[in-house]
């Protein structure tokens, strides 16, 4: 080949768009609803255009379902996780199957949301707290309203044997020394409904089937905005959280790009796009979404991933026998 053609390849291969040149790839295995999930990559890939990100989508069981049937196997397709909840990633450290990854990001996180040996990064705060109907005779504060006379067979909640933020708000509220167990007791006594998930507690609320009701807060909030005739509460004593975490494969293939998407999501343009896909933050100097209150006047109850792990099937067998028993 002459030096003529040489370079005139040279040429074309630097005139073609960046699409069309080598990339790295980066799979990631995400819980994220589909919009929320496209719209975390493409913000990536515009970050980043030498990644591509080859995506796979689906509630948190399913999609763990599937990894753990792959893992078993040998096999490890994703390079990094973005699901639900810390307590699924506190059962992937246990096994061994998470990198840990100090992104210097962290400093500008409080300690309770992420691993502190860097497994895993929580990147929002969706929180359980009351929803209620605007034409309902009461106002609840607290989650201790829901046991007084008047609050009788009106409050509905999502069942911790269906939802995985129920399961984290019931150990969250059983953790409580003022709450307990025995306000699992009380709730069942004031004839609470428990069954299904969020959205069921939505859909009886905005009907007026049930008054009240015990939801994640983005959901009545955003039902709202809409014109549902529904308001959200932040109780007093506190709300539960899960902190949709992300977390790197020990097996990765790419783990420079898996770091390069954890640090992403961690820095100030990722949790803007958090912001702007309408969830809390889980970073502290971004501000919050419409309908929100101050960040300061929301408490965030203490939750401890590792132990919950330890106890889930346990508090699943108690609360049936509480509420089915």
């Amino acid at each position: 080949m002459t030096i003529k053609k040489t370079l005139l390849i040279c040429a074309a291969a630097l005139a073609l768009p960046l699409s069309a040149q080598a990339q790295d790839v980066l799979t990631l295995y995400t819980s994220q609803p589909n919009k929320d999930a496209q719209m975390t990559v493409d913000a990536f890939e515009a970050a980043n255009p030498n990644i591509k990100v080859e995506w796979v989508r689906d509630g948190t069981t399913k999609l763990m379902t599937k990894l753990r049937a792959e893992l078993s196997s040998g096999v490890v397709k994703p390079d990094v996780l973005l699901i639900a909840d810390s307590v699924t990633m506190e059962s992937m450290v246990s096994d061994g199957y998470l990198e840990s990854y100090l992104s210097p990001n962290r400093a500008e996180y409080e300690d309770s949301l992420y691993s502190d040996k860097g497994y895993y990064y929580g990147t929002k705060l969706i929180t359980s707290g009351i929803v209620r109907h605007k034409n309902a005779p009461q106002s609840p504060t607290d989650w201790s309203d829901f046991i007084k006379p008047a609050y009788k067979n009106q409050v509905a909640m999502p069942s911790p044997l269906y939802s995985g933020a129920a399961l984290i708000h019931l150990a969250t509220l059983t953790d409580e020394k003022t709450l307990g167990w025995n306000y699992y007791e009380q709730l069942h006594t004031n004839q609470v409904k428990a069954q299904g998930g969020n959205g069921g507690v939505l859909k009886a609320v905005a009907s007026g089937t049930k008054p009240y009701g015990v939801i994640v807060d983005f959901l009545a909030i955003r039902e709202a905005a809409k014109g549902s005739p529904i308001e959200f509460i932040f109780p007093k004593t506190g709300v539960s959280m899960v902190t949709e975490p992300v977390a790197i494969m020990k097996g990765a293939k790419n783990k420079a790009a898996a770091k390069r998407f954890v640090d992403f999501l961690l820095s100030k343009e990722g949790q803007q796009l958090v912001l702007e896909q309408g969830y809390l933050p889980a970073r502290g100097d971004i501000g919050v979404p419409a309908g929100f209150p101050k960040r300061d006047d929301i408490r965030l109850m203490p939750f401890d991933a590792a132990k919950t792990l330890e106890n889930n099937e346990a508090n699943k067998t108690r609360f049936s026998k509480i509420f089915e028993g």
